[in-house]
């Protein structure tokens, strides 16, 4: 799939504040281009999670602009939102598999939305797409694990499985929140190497919020910050030292 030259995602003047007073996000621009990982630091209550779901409008924005493309997100509803939310995948911290269906199914499932009528309303899918689930699976590392029933894989392969299933969706964009909270060191590194290399190999413009400042200065191409719904970083991880997260407060873990 080609992708434009110019950022895939894109956040504008970004305003949230929640009914209790709470000012989440207080005008946060930021942008991702195909081929980069962008990982969100910030402490607790900084506005990370909030910008991701605002994002895809799980939660409305108060004011702001979400572009994927060259599609504006804000305005839209219905079917057209539908359409322009397919581009952007969404991973959370816990993986959502259901437990009782096989990895293979869980993937399919991303696939749900293209593919509208009777027959996926009660769960069915054509045969290319579970081809492709399989595909998807070898693509994580988990193509001998398609039969296995999503409640006997470990914590690692749930969230590969999950990563996949994203994948099964075709987005353009990729939102991990928190995706290695729950996990073992090995499974974090072999999570986020992926994540990395689906920005770098696939060309998707990836943002993913961690608390771990040495893992994103490890696997992320840049960094940005939020303090107080506010973006007071943004710079190629490269160029990034411990002053620079000290003076963004945010708190190594």
């Amino acid at each position: 799939m080609s992708r434009p030259s110019g950022p895939l995602f894109t956040v504008s003047g970004l305003c949230k504040r929640y009914p209790n007073g709470t000012q989440a996000l207080a005008g946060v621009d930021l942008a991702v281009p195909a081929g980069e990982l962008v990982v969100l630091l910030g402490a607790n209550g900084s506005g990370k999670s909030t910008l991701l779901r605002c994002a895809v409008r799980l939660v409305e924005p108060d004011a702001g602009t979400v572009r994927v493309g060259d599609t504006e997100l804000t305005g839209l509803r219905g079917a057209a939102l539908r359409r322009a939310r397919s581009r952007v995948a969404l991973i959370f911290q816990q993986s959502r598999l259901v437990r009782r269906r096989s990895a293979l199914d869980n993937v399919a499932a991303g696939a749900l939305a293209h593919h509208p009528g009777v027959r996926t309303a009660l769960g069915g899918l054509p045969a290319g797409e579970r081809a492709h689930a399989a595909e998807l699976l070898d693509r994580v590392g988990l193509g001998e694990l398609a039969g296995q029933r999503a409640d006997t894989l470990s914590g690692g392969q749930a969230q590969r499985t999950a990563i996949a299933r994203a994948l099964a969706q075709r987005p353009s964009v990729l939102l991990a929140d928190e995706p290695v909270a729950s996990l073992d060191p090995d499974a974090t590194s072999a999570t986020m190497a992926l994540l990395r290399d689906l920005a770098h190999s696939d060309r998707l413009a990836v943002l993913c919020v961690l608390h771990q400042p040495a893992l994103a200065l490890e696997f992320a191409d840049r960094v940005v910050a939020l303090h107080r719904g506010r973006v007071v970083l943004d710079r190629a991880a490269r160029d990034v030292s411990s002053a620079d997260l000290a003076a963004a407060r945010v708190a190594a873990r």
